[in-house]
């Protein structure tokens, strides 16, 4: 029986949910300069799935990695971790 590998989680703030079942979610990281060690915000953005449509802006998402869904789309909403309020 084939073993499948582990699939990538992020945690991140829904920032655009104008698409048809599909939510733009902003991962947000502080990450250390090299040089100069001061902690700098880096942020990334990733096109989610959401199949019933139930997210709304700024609610905190938990995403998966998946198969590709469309150009961009390779990620999808498991839960939603908190409500925006």
């Amino acid at each position: 029986m084939e073993t499948r590998n582990l699939r990538k989680e992020r945690i991140g703030v829904v920032t655009s949910n104008k698409m048809d079942k599909s939510i733009v979610v902003s991962e947000v990281k502080r990450v250390k300069h090299p040089m100069y060690g001061k902690f700098v915000l880096k942020t990334k953005k990733y096109t989610a799935h959401d199949e019933k449509n139930e997210c709304n802006i700024g609610d905190t998402v938990k995403i998966m990695e998946t198969r590709p869904m469309s150009k961009s789309k390779c990620w999808r909403m498991v839960e939603i971790i908190e409500r925006a309020k």
